[in-house]
């Protein structure tokens, strides 16, 4: 379970492909839809994770593919 964070998920989403800089360690989580927000102009976000955290979905099958 030493893999057992998010920067080694394949749904951790670290902004490089879209050019975007995330600041320290942060990503998003793409395992779940994002979160709804209250007002009906307001968009949903994805949950902002660090790099080392972890959560209780993780499963060897669901690394990212080296």
């Amino acid at each position: 379970m030493a893999n057992a964070k998010c920067e080694s998920c394949k749904f951790f989403d670290e902004h490089k492909v879209n050019g975007a800089a995330a600041q320290h360690d942060e990503g998003l989580c793409r395992f779940n839809p994002p979160v709804n927000q209250p007002g009906p102009d307001a968009h949903g976000l994805w949950p902002v994770v660090g790099a080392t955290d972890w959560c209780g979905h993780y499963m060897l099958e669901m690394t990212a593919a080296e």
